[in-house]
């Protein structure tokens, strides 16, 4: 494995560990949301995250090397949560229904917490590979002075 395969790698799931943080604002922004009798209102989403073949590169190509193994994350899709929608009773709401409840999105706040922590930990990781493959190569480069 290269010095620019390993921060491709480190790269790939740093916008991976992105994506996750901004879904997860995306969720806890719209906890609170209704929306009126007979519309559809938010539902918690959720990042579906798969390895990938490493592409264009050299490590790919190789076939029987270690480097061969060597995979990215990507983002592969972001799925609606199918759980039923909170419902409260709050018959003063204007958006409660016939019976008086209030559909509320599907979203649990300590849930959204804990996968933006999550997530923040694996871009802290991220960053640190990233940056011992930047100092990795720069001391090589510094071996031939």
């Amino acid at each position: 494995m290269d010095f620019f395969t390993a921060m491709e790698v480190s790269a790939s799931g740093l916008a991976t560990q992105r994506t996750r943080m901004n879904v997860a604002s995306s969720n806890l922004a719209n906890v609170n949301t209704t929306a009126p009798e007979g519309e559809e209102g938010y539902r918690r989403l959720d990042v579906v995250v798969r390895s990938q073949r490493l592409a264009g590169s050299i490590a790919g190509h190789r076939a029987g090397s270690f480097d061969n193994t060597v995979r990215t994350a990507g983002v592969a899709e972001i799925v609606q949560d199918q759980q039923p929608m909170q419902m409260d009773y709050d018959p003063g709401h204007p958006d409660a229904n016939a019976e008086g409840y209030v559909a509320y999105p599907n979203v649990n706040a300590i849930e959204e917490m804990v996968d933006m922590i999550t997530a923040s930990r694996a871009y802290e990781a991220g960053i640190t590979a990233l940056g011992t493959a930047v100092n990795m190569a720069e001391r090589a480069l510094g071996i031939g002075r």
